[in-house]
């Protein structure tokens, strides 16, 4: 099986996006900040502790705000990804403006950190139709966007991602291979709050540690199992803190002592999937949906 550990680097942009009236409240925005001021080293230390690869989604304001922090884990091994510009809400913006905010914060990112970025995750909402074909326009060879699989799968309508006559190894010459990610296993959806403006809307929220743990462990038992690949979707000022650091760790020893596990970075992964599949199995949601919506289209 793969696991790639995962983190989105949101800082405050998440918060702003989500609710713009907090441009001027400054306790609400630092319990974004304080993944960047302190939950992101503590999310490297455990990294180098345990040699766990990882890679990180930055939006582009965050290269430029944080720019030391983002060379740090670039320093450190671990990919950078693109996660947008400003944490936008996709669903707010038209395809052109998506692409705009895609562009910008891979232009940000890659001047900041000097290093290929070839990695995207939607910040918040919905692809708008083509978005895809641009990723692939703009350098982008992989997303970690979905929720549709438990195995990568390839976007329709783009060209193939790997040319199998030039051999294992050969550069990747197109397609946009998609790594689903899903909601139990990322700690935004058990840890996050914030008072006011309310987040959850009903403010029932922070689960019980052991339990997330026990959730997170028996679902790698299960992947392991069928030999699928795992996504954790981590945020430093959700588990950056003192409290959960240790959650990470004990999940991160109970995955690296398991037989036949590759821990790997998106690109590495994507790589791979690329080289060993042309096409997606026959009647893949991707191809279904890509049909029929550009059936409703015509």
């Amino acid at each position: 099986m793969a696991v790639v550990v995962t983190v989105d680097l949101d800082a405050d942009l998440a918060i702003l996006a989500a609710s713009p009236s907090a441009t001027d409240r400054a306790k609400t925005l630092s319990v974004g900040g304080y993944g960047a001021w302190r939950g992101a080293d503590r999310l490297l230390d455990l990294f180098a502790e345990r040699d766990v690869p990882s890679t990180w989604f930055v939006p582009g304001r965050n290269a430029l705000r944080y720019p030391d922090l983002v060379r740090r884990i670039a320093a450190a091994g671990h990919e950078l990804a693109c996660h947008g510009d400003a944490h936008e809400d996709f669903n707010e913006l038209t395809l052109a403006g998506q692409v705009a905010a895609v562009r910008a914060g891979l232009t940000r990112l890659r001047e900041t950190a000097g290093v290929p970025v070839r990695g995207f995750r939607t910040p918040m909402g919905e692809w708008a139709p083509g978005l895809a074909a641009h990723l692939h326009d703009l350098g982008i060879s992989w997303s970690s966007s979905s929720h549709g699989d438990d195995l990568p799968f390839l976007h329709p309508g783009l060209p193939a991602a790997h040319d199998h006559a030039r051999g294992p190894g050969a550069e990747s010459h197109g397609g946009l291979v998609e790594i689903p990610v899903h909601y139990e296993l990322e700690d935004h959806q058990y840890f996050f709050f914030n008072l006011e403006p309310a987040f959850p809307v009903g403010q029932s929220r922070i689960a019980p540690y052991a339990e997330v743990l026990a959730n997170w462990k028996q679902e790698f038992d299960a992947y392991h199992r069928f030999g699928l690949c795992f996504v954790l979707r981590l945020h430093p000022e959700v588990t950056g803190t003192p409290g959960r650091v240790p959650l990470v760790r004990e999940l991160l020893t109970h995955i690296q002592a398991q037989p036949d596990v590759w821990l790997t970075t998106g690109s590495e992964l994507a790589d791979w999937w690329s080289q060993h599949h042309r096409i997606n199995e026959p009647g893949h949601p991707a191809d279904v949906f890509a049909r029929l919506n550009q059936e409703a289209r015509a």
